[in-house]
């Protein structure tokens, strides 16, 4: 047993962590694990809930997209909240003071490269990543992490560890809405996900004026409608396109976010989508695109393609802290499951299963 957490003040030796060290699927459950020394501009953070999403699934089983995004060895969960419970340095307690809750943005920017210097440290040319073993082993599954201070998130709302840990996720959806400019105008949302959930109870705060969301799956299709969707689509009964086209007089939508990450539902996404329109990809494609039309349904629309990949640093984070604050977004609808880090095995069955949503571990267990 680790001697973690017997007084609020009292920082153990060792601590429960999960590991993957080997190339193999699965990770460690370790009782032992040292918990880490400071340099002079890292904190430790007390961890108090991590979430894990479909990018996870990749590191669990090790398949070649995980072993693309991750270095062995490291500690899972990209997604962290907790405490800060001692700094590296005065200096750097300034900046994130002992007692305060923070966030961390994984997306670990150099500062020095060509995007750094344009202010995108979201798409650094030299990007860590924290809970991928990019440039540091650490991840928020475990009961102790260690991150350097300049991307941690200091929350200043008050807003719960259940409402903050989902901030990451929520900051994806937020960042593709305002590269979509949803205001004022029609959504499709194709993938009812935690990200895709996020974007649609996102969309309905910014003033989009009508949302339509696809799944294949009626569960998410009812948690959709909770979270603000107007109208449901269950592509796995009804043709998407025919859909949309019935319901907007043979024009489309005005905006389109996909969230699915499904090479079929990407290769026919741009027949929804109105002329002059806008497309934000967020999903992950596994394999190649194809599009019947081309000339038809991509050139000829004269349209907008954006993507995105993270947050804009830390811009995102402030807006959907204060989304979540004023009561405009209720992200907690998405979490489906909560477990004990020592049920970590639980946890990714059930991500494996796609029977939950937003799956969290708590390492306060």
């Amino acid at each position: 047993q680790s001697t973690w957490g017997s007084t609020n003040n009292e920082i153990p030796v060792t601590m429960n962590a999960l590991v993957k060290s080997t190339p193999t699927s699965g990770y460690s459950f370790i009782k032992d694990y040292e918990v880490p020394t400071l340099k002079h501009d890292e904190i430790l953070v007390k961890v108090e809930l991590v979430g894990i999403c479909g990018s996870d699934i990749h590191l669990y089983k090790w398949d070649a997209t995980g072993q693309s995004i991750a270095s062995l060895p490291f500690i899972p969960g990209h997604e962290m909240v907790g405490i800060v419970v001692k700094a590296g340095s005065d200096e750097t307690e300034k900046l994130t003071p002992i007692g305060s809750r923070v966030c961390c943005e994984n997306h670990f920017y150099c500062g020095e490269c060509a995007l750094c210097l344009k202010n995108r440290g979201d798409i650094c040319l030299k990007m860590s990543q924290y809970g991928h073993g990019k440039g540091t082993p650490h991840g928020g599954c475990s009961q102790y992490t260690v991150l350097p201070a300049r991307y941690a998130y200091v929350l200043k709302r008050g807003i719960t560890p259940e409402q903050a840990v989902l901030l990451e996720p929520m900051g994806v959806a937020h960042n593709a809405l305002e590269r979509t400019d949803v205001a004022g105008n029609s959504l499709l949302v194709t993938g009812c996900g935690s990200i895709g959930l996020l974007a649609i109870a996102t969309a309905a705060a910014m003033g989009a004026t009508k949302i339509y969301a696809a799944d294949v799956v009626d569960e998410r299709l009812e948690l959709a409608k909770k979270m603000g969707a107007h109208v449901t689509i269950n592509t796995k009964d009804k043709s998407l396109t025919e859909s949309i086209m019935n319901f907007t007089d043979n024009v489309g939508v005005d905006c389109i976010v996909e969230a699915s990450g499904s090479p079929n539902v990407i290769s026919k996404l741009f027949e929804n989508l109105r002329k002059g329109g806008s497309v934000t990809l967020v999903g992950l494609p596994k394999s190649e695109l194809t599009f019947q039309n081309p000339a038809r349904d991509l050139i000829f629309k004269s349209m907008t393609i954006n993507s995105v990949h993270g947050r804009k640093i830390f811009h995102t984070w402030e807006q959907c802290e204060n989304l979540i604050a004023d009561g405009k977004v209720n992200p907690l609808p998405v979490i489906s499951n909560v477990f004990s880090l020592n049920d970590f095995q639980s946890a990714f069955d059930t991500l494996l299963s796609s029977k939950g949503c937003k799956i969290l571990i708590d390492p306060r267990k």
